[in-house]
Order: C-alpha cells, then structure tokens, then sequence
C-alpha cells in the first residue's frame, strides 16, 4: 500500500504494529471501499467498518447506481463479515438532509448548478463520520477515494490520484489540512479500476464485479427538479425564455429545469441557429439563451476558499496556478488572485465555456500533481 511510508512506520504511518492501530473505515458498499476494509484487515489493522444511511431507506432499495441505498448496507456488512471485523450502520439522514439535501435545493432554486457530492464529503464524511472515527478511538480513518496523501516538507499535502481516469479531486477540494492529517486514501497509487476490481477478486469479496456508483445518491432517476419540487413543494415558479437580445421566445415552468449551457430540451424549437442557456434570473424569472460564444468566461469570482498551500493565503497577490472548474474536464492555466475575506479572482488564460454559480473551482499546483485547495463559484458582489 503506497502511502506516506517511512522506515520504522506501518502503512498507515504509525509507529506501532498494525495490530495496535485502529483504523475506521468509511464503506459505501461499493467496490472501492469495500477493497481499502478488506486490504487494511489483511494487513492485520484493527478494522472498524462503517456505513452511513443517508436518506429515505424505503427509495433507496429500488435504486441500482447510487452509493449508500440499502443493498450497499447490505453489501457492507456482508463484506466485513467475510473479513471478519465489526461494521456499524449509522443513521444520518437528518444530518445528511439538513447539510446537503436542503441546499442542493436552495441552490438550484437560486440559480445555481450545485455539487452535493463535495458537500457531503465536506459537511458529512469528513465532520460528522470523521468525528465519530475518533470517538472510537480510531487512529485514523480511510475511504475508497481516487486521491493521494502524501508527505510534504509541512505536513501532510493532497495529490492527484495516479490514474486520472479515476481522479477524485474536484470532489475533495474543501479537506481541511486537520483532516488530511488524519484520513487515509489506500487505493490514489493504483494504476486503474481494473487493479481494484483484482484485488477485490483477491479478497473474494461479493461486491468484485458490482458497478460502479453514477448517480447523485439522492436523485435516484436524474432528474433534480423533481427531488427540488419532493423538497421545496411549490416553489419553481413559471416564467419566460428570454434571447439576449430582448425577444421572448417562449415559456418555462421553473428555473431549476435548466442548467447554464444547456442545449437540448429548451422547448424553443424551429430557430434557425443553436441557442444554449448564458443566464438564469431568478428575480425576473427569465431563462435567458444566446449563442454559444455568450458561454465563454475567462474571469470568475471564487469564496469559501479552502487553502492547501504552504504559504498564507492572503500573503500573495497572484499565483500561476493550473485550475479545473468542471470535473470532467482538465486542469488548465489561470492566475489566481487573493481577495480579503476568503474570496478570490481567477483570471482563465483562455476562456472555458459554460462556468456556472455553485459549482467549484479547485486550484493546481504547476509542474506537480498537488492540489492547493478551491473554492466555489459564486455571481460575485
């Protein structure tokens, strides 16, 4: 297991057997999590697995493709009763909702395209299930994330995983220098899925040949607006689609239908040229269309930054920095620009097309693989 290993340290970095390590495991039930439990058992770590249940149960077992549903728990369990260690089932629904589900609604309803998955990690796996990892006296506590921990000349630092395929980055951006001191990524140093799935043939684990998670885990079908209407009842309100230059071109039933830079599915077909959505007005209600070079930005305005470098924050103007501002998408040369108060300016050298309020940004070292935080992308003042 390549992680920050040092002579004299076990796997983990800890100066003491495995044996006398304890170590909580954040399972999913999926094949990824269920291969760090099963690999960290082996090893003779004192493994304590851990599920969380995160939403409505009764839904959820109907549901293939989405993490933490019911046949996950199920999963779970049955893997750590084949490796033999504990596994507890934690109800955080309230918790879940309350941190997450409630602002992917307000978010959206705002205008906004938002990224639940980087909150639940941020405000639920990372806080809450991290908490309850040291209540158990846990040493540390290990996920299934595509993403490396790797000792830095200041500590602990975040580096992209070695497959980009399966990079979770974007999604791991607001980890806190406190938490990375304590998590564990097992699996950032495997060369591909398929190494994952081996070892799970390895361990002859049940979960080998499960597929992956695709979906939102609480938007079972995919579509959002109709989990913001189960959540906000009443609260899309009609209005029009409006071209940027002043026509109205029809009708729209709620902003939270539309995305920026969406094409397809605007209902304002027999236009002569392809028009895509450049803006959502929540106050006038307008969806407004334009043609695709309206898409492009090179400036966005940044808060909530989570800062992973080693120098402060606020102590440089500018910084030549490679960013990502959607997940399927590479990292590409910015200029990053401290603002006071934990926001920021970045300035794209070539414009990216179809950035949006509510989804992050997640800053790159130059010529490395680190990740020196994000933040996420906001209308500005």
């Amino acid at each position: 297991m390549a992680l920050d290993h040092t002579a004299g340290l076990n796997s983990l970095g800890f100066a003491k057997p495995p044996s006398e390590t304890r170590v909580v495991v954040a399972m999913s039930g999926g094949v990824d999590s269920s291969v760090v439990a099963a690999q960290l058992a082996e090893e003779g770590y004192d493994v304590v697995g851990v599920t969380l249940q995160l939403y409505d149960h009764g839904a959820a077992l109907a549901k293939k493709g989405a993490c933490c549903a019911g046949r996950d728990i199920h999963d779970a369990r049955r893997v750590a009763e084949e490796m033999n260690f504990p596994h507890y089932v934690l109800d955080y629904e309230n918790i879940f909702k309350d941190a997450v589900m409630d602002e992917f609604a307000e978010s959206y309803l705002g205008g906004a395209t938002p990224v639940p998955c980087i909150r639940c990690n941020e405000r639920v796996k990372f806080k809450d299930l991290l908490e309850t990892a040291k209540d158990l006296e846990a040493d540390c506590m290990a996920t299934g994330h595509y993403i490396q921990r790797k000792m830095g000349a200041n500590g602990p630092e975040l580096h992209s995983a070695e497959d980009s395929n399966r990079d979770q980055s974007y999604f791991l951006f607001s980890t806190t220098p406190e938490q990375l001191s304590y998590l564990r990524f097992p699996l950032g140093h495997l060369p591909s899925k398929e190494a994952t799935r081996a070892l799970a043939q390895k361990y002859g684990l049940p979960v080998a040949d499960k597929p992956d998670s695709q979906d939102i885990c609480f938007v079972p079908d995919g579509d959002y607006a109709k989990v913001i209407e189960k959540l906000r009842p009443g609260a899309a309100e009609p209005g029009n689609i409006v071209h940027a230059d002043g026509r109205i071109l029809g009708t729209h039933e709620g902003v939270i239908h539309y995305t920026i830079g969406q094409r397809r599915g605007l209902g304002i077909g027999g236009l002569s040229e392809p028009l895509y959505v450049v803006k959502l007005d929540v106050d006038t209600k307008e969806v407004v269309v334009g043609p695709k070079d309206m898409l492009a930005t090179r400036n966005i305005p940044i808060k909530e930054i989570n800062w992973l470098g080693d120098t402060v924050f606020e102590a440089v103007a500018e910084r030549e920095i490679l960013v990502k501002v959607r997940s399927t998408r590479p990292p590409r040369p910015a200029i990053l620009r401290a603002k006071p108060g934990g926001f920021a300016e970045v300035e794209l050298l070539s414009a990216e097309e179809g950035v949006s309020p509510g989804q992050a940004c997640v800053f790159y070292e130059e010529g490395s693989t680190r990740i020196l935080g994000g933040g996420w992308i906001w209308r500005g003042a």
